[in-house]
Protein backbone atom coordinates (compact mmCIF):
# COMPACT_ATOMS: atom_id res chain seq x y z
CA UNK A 1 0.00 0.00 0.00
CA UNK A 2 1.08 3.19 -0.40
CA UNK A 3 1.75 5.84 2.02
CA UNK A 4 -0.57 8.45 3.10
CA UNK A 5 -2.18 10.94 1.80
CA UNK A 6 -3.94 8.91 -1.22
CA UNK A 7 -5.18 11.11 -4.14
CA UNK A 8 -7.96 9.72 -6.38
CA UNK A 9 -8.71 12.45 -9.63
CA UNK A 10 -11.67 12.36 -12.07
CA UNK A 11 -13.13 14.52 -14.10
CA UNK A 12 -16.55 15.36 -15.63
CA UNK A 13 -17.89 17.26 -18.52
CA UNK A 14 -20.94 18.17 -20.04
CA UNK A 15 -22.90 20.51 -22.23
CA UNK A 16 -26.17 22.48 -22.16
CA UNK A 17 -28.14 18.77 -22.59
CA UNK A 18 -27.41 15.45 -22.59
CA UNK A 19 -25.08 12.87 -20.68
CA UNK A 20 -22.51 14.63 -18.43
CA UNK A 21 -19.31 12.30 -19.23
CA UNK A 22 -17.39 11.26 -15.93
CA UNK A 23 -13.78 10.24 -16.35
CA UNK A 24 -10.70 8.62 -14.40
CA UNK A 25 -7.26 7.99 -15.34
CA UNK A 26 -6.96 4.67 -17.37
CA UNK A 27 -10.75 4.23 -16.26
CA UNK A 28 -13.81 3.93 -19.54
CA UNK A 29 -15.63 6.77 -19.51
CA UNK A 30 -19.30 6.60 -18.15
CA UNK A 31 -22.38 8.56 -19.36
CA UNK A 32 -23.95 9.86 -16.69
CA UNK A 33 -27.53 11.87 -16.18
CA UNK A 34 -29.66 13.07 -13.65
CA UNK A 35 -31.76 10.20 -11.75
CA UNK A 36 -35.51 9.53 -13.31
CA UNK A 37 -36.66 11.21 -9.90
CA UNK A 38 -35.09 15.06 -10.93
CA UNK A 39 -36.75 14.28 -14.53
CA UNK A 40 -33.79 12.36 -16.00
CA UNK A 41 -33.97 9.43 -18.12
CA UNK A 42 -34.30 5.34 -16.68
CA UNK A 43 -31.21 3.05 -17.36
CA UNK A 44 -28.74 5.89 -17.02
CA UNK A 45 -26.22 6.02 -14.43
CA UNK A 46 -26.49 9.20 -11.87
CA UNK A 47 -24.48 10.32 -8.74
CA UNK A 48 -27.35 9.20 -6.93
CA UNK A 49 -27.09 5.72 -7.76
CA UNK A 50 -22.95 5.71 -8.62
CA UNK A 51 -22.86 6.85 -5.00
CA UNK A 52 -25.45 3.94 -3.94
CA UNK A 53 -23.22 2.10 -5.89
CA UNK A 54 -20.02 3.02 -4.76
CA UNK A 55 -21.05 2.06 -1.04
CA UNK A 56 -22.00 -1.11 -1.93
CA UNK A 57 -18.77 -1.73 -3.60
CA UNK A 58 -17.01 -0.18 -0.64
CA UNK A 59 -18.83 -2.51 1.90
CA UNK A 60 -17.61 -5.89 -0.36
CA UNK A 61 -13.89 -4.64 -0.72
CA UNK A 62 -13.66 -3.94 3.21
CA UNK A 63 -15.31 -7.67 3.75
CA UNK A 64 -12.74 -8.93 2.28
CA UNK A 65 -9.73 -7.55 3.34
CA UNK A 66 -11.39 -8.47 7.02
CA UNK A 67 -11.89 -11.57 6.28
CA UNK A 68 -8.43 -12.50 4.59
CA UNK A 69 -6.87 -10.84 8.11
CA UNK A 70 -9.23 -13.01 10.07
CA UNK A 71 -8.45 -15.91 7.65
CA UNK A 72 -12.36 -16.22 7.39
CA UNK A 73 -13.23 -18.20 4.57
CA UNK A 74 -16.30 -17.40 2.56
CA UNK A 75 -18.03 -18.04 -0.95
CA UNK A 76 -19.52 -14.61 -2.19
CA UNK A 77 -21.32 -11.76 -0.72
CA UNK A 78 -24.14 -9.76 -2.28
CA UNK A 79 -24.66 -6.16 -1.06
CA UNK A 80 -28.04 -4.18 -2.12
CA UNK A 81 -27.28 -0.15 -0.68
CA UNK A 82 -30.44 2.08 -1.08
CA UNK A 83 -29.67 5.74 -0.59
CA UNK A 84 -32.17 7.32 1.08
CA UNK A 85 -32.57 11.61 -0.05
CA UNK A 86 -34.55 13.79 2.02
CA UNK A 87 -34.83 16.98 2.47
CA UNK A 88 -34.98 17.93 6.00
CA UNK A 89 -34.31 21.78 6.78
CA UNK A 90 -35.22 22.27 2.88
CA UNK A 91 -31.65 21.12 2.50
CA UNK A 92 -31.59 17.76 -0.06
CA UNK A 93 -28.78 15.36 1.27
CA UNK A 94 -28.91 11.80 1.66
CA UNK A 95 -30.44 11.13 5.39
CA UNK A 96 -29.41 7.48 5.23
CA UNK A 97 -28.03 4.47 3.66
CA UNK A 98 -29.76 1.20 4.06
CA UNK A 99 -27.14 -1.95 3.41
CA UNK A 100 -28.48 -5.77 2.85
CA UNK A 101 -25.86 -8.01 2.93
CA UNK A 102 -26.27 -11.83 2.23
CA UNK A 103 -23.13 -13.44 2.89
CA UNK A 104 -22.53 -17.15 1.25
CA UNK A 105 -20.45 -19.24 3.68
CA UNK A 106 -19.18 -22.70 3.60
CA UNK A 107 -20.92 -25.38 5.32
CA UNK A 108 -19.83 -25.36 8.96
CA UNK A 109 -18.27 -21.88 9.33
CA UNK A 110 -18.55 -19.67 12.02
CA UNK A 111 -21.91 -17.62 12.36
CA UNK A 112 -21.43 -15.94 14.66
CA UNK A 113 -17.75 -14.44 13.21
CA UNK A 114 -19.13 -13.71 9.72
CA UNK A 115 -21.98 -11.71 11.56
CA UNK A 116 -19.22 -9.93 13.90
CA UNK A 117 -17.05 -9.25 10.42
CA UNK A 118 -19.89 -7.90 8.33
CA UNK A 119 -20.50 -5.92 11.39
CA UNK A 120 -16.95 -4.34 11.41
CA UNK A 121 -16.72 -3.76 7.37
CA UNK A 122 -19.60 -1.72 7.75
CA UNK A 123 -17.91 0.32 11.04
CA UNK A 124 -14.74 0.82 8.93
CA UNK A 125 -15.41 1.33 5.42
CA UNK A 126 -14.11 4.41 4.34
CA UNK A 127 -16.59 5.61 2.00
CA UNK A 128 -19.67 5.36 5.07
CA UNK A 129 -16.91 6.57 7.24
CA UNK A 130 -17.26 9.61 5.28
CA UNK A 131 -20.63 10.36 4.70
CA UNK A 132 -22.79 12.08 7.40
CA UNK A 133 -25.59 9.87 6.46
CA UNK A 134 -27.29 6.95 8.79
CA UNK A 135 -25.93 3.58 8.00
CA UNK A 136 -28.71 0.86 8.60
CA UNK A 137 -27.10 -2.62 7.71
CA UNK A 138 -28.73 -5.72 7.79
CA UNK A 139 -27.32 -8.94 6.84
CA UNK A 140 -28.09 -12.60 5.94
CA UNK A 141 -25.37 -15.54 6.33
CA UNK A 142 -26.30 -18.62 4.41
CA UNK A 143 -24.87 -22.04 4.24
CA UNK A 144 -23.70 -23.33 0.72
Amino acid sequence: MQGFPHHYLASAAGEAEGSVVVRGNGLPDLDTQSPPQFGGPEGVWSPETMLSATVANCFILTFRAIAAASRFEWNSLQCDAEGVLERPERTTLFTQFNIHAVLHVPAGANASMAQRLLEKAEKICLITASLKAEINLTTDILED
